[in-house]
């Protein structure tokens, strides 16, 4: 087992303006919406920090218990989501906190700008997963399982202190956790992505939550 905290800092993924449209709850964008999405893209692009820090650990699940040595937790959807993987990657992920001062910035003159750049955060952190999750599985030769975050299916939010012990991402990637357990900078993420197991990375994220009332499923 690799024991040790490891880091990666990533140049910049290519932008996605349909999942920023999306994210952006635009099903149709005219000429007016891809403007506004060209000019904040324009301003938000080379303001991000695209930084991973993550630490390998072996897997064993028994019922919903999901066993990682330094912790545990009690999931069945997460432990159906690791069946047959015997390591596991516990990762945390963030771009930085520019994005969260332009959204607080447009908040208050322009609605539509800080829609927009929520929704390019919200991309932007997505392309930093999979690309890291990308590496992940080219570096073990394995296929990768969807990844799995604190607060999805029945995994609770409270799981976060236990990954942030275990991680220390203040220290590695200037993350932090507030005693309501939200991250700052808020477009990061926490997650497990389980090494092999019965089916490759999917990018089709639904498929393994229970949310069916999510205003982004489907679409």
């Amino acid at each position: 087992m690799n024991s040790v905290i490891l880091s990666k800092t990533y140049n910049e993924p290519p932008f996605c303006e349909k999942e920023i449209l999306r994210y952006a709850g635009c099903k149709a964008a005219n000429k007016e919406v891809l403007l506004l999405l060209e000019e904040c893209i324009k301003e938000a692009k080379d303001k991000f920090t695209y930084k991973v820090c993550y630490r390998e650990l072996p897997v064993k699940t028994s019922g919903d218990i999901c066993n990682f040595d330094l912790l545990s937790f009690k999931s069945e959807k997460l432990a159906l989501n690791l069946n047959g993987s015997k390591k596991a990657i516990l990762f945390a992920a963030t771009i930085g906190v520019e994005i969260d001062r332009l959204i607080a910035k447009y908040g208050r003159i322009s609605p539509s700008k800080a829609l927009m750049f929520q929704a390019i955060g919200a991309e932007r952190i997505e392309a930093l997963c999979d690309a890291f999750c990308a590496d992940i599985s080219k570096e073990y030769n394995v296929g990768t399982r969807p990844r799995f975050s604190p607060g999805y299916g029945d995994l609770p939010l409270t799981a976060q202190k236990d990954i942030f012990a275990v991680l220390s991402p203040e220290k590695q990637i200037g993350l932090t956790l507030t005693d309501s357990l939200l991250m700052s900078p808020s477009k990061s993420v926490t997650a497990i992505v389980g090494l092999g197991g019965e089916e490759k990375q999917t990018k089709n994220k639904c498929d393994v939550c229970n949310m069916k009332n999510c205003t982004f499923r489907g679409v």
